[in-house]
């Protein structure tokens, strides 16, 4: 298994693949240790990035004010930091693979 996801201290950091510009945005499974999520917003002035907020925040049922970019903001490669209490929502997205 792609672990996608590491503990670190009190929180979570998921290693994500963005792929904007999709119809939909959906998980789209696990490769090489990321978790891949199309989003339906183009890539361009932080659309991409507040879609995928919006989507980790609604499918993990955790606040987006909790989220928060640790590196990639400008990347399709991304790590997002989120609480340690999100971490059973977080496992149950493991079944894609």
């Amino acid at each position: 298994m792609d672990n996608f996801f590491r503990i670190d201290g009190n929180a979570i950091r998921l290693e994500i693949k963005a792929v904007p510009g999709a119809s939909k945005t959906e998980f789209a499974g696990v490769k090489d240790g990321r978790l891949r999520i199309r989003l339906a917003a183009a890539p361009e002035d932080g659309k991409a990035n507040a879609e995928l907020l919006n989507f980790l925040s609604k499918t993990l049922d955790c606040p987006k004010r909790d989220l928060r970019f640790l590196a990639g903001e400008k990347s399709r490669l991304k790590t997002i930091a989120l609480p340690l209490e999100c971490r059973a929502r977080v496992e149950g997205v493991g079944g894609l693979e």
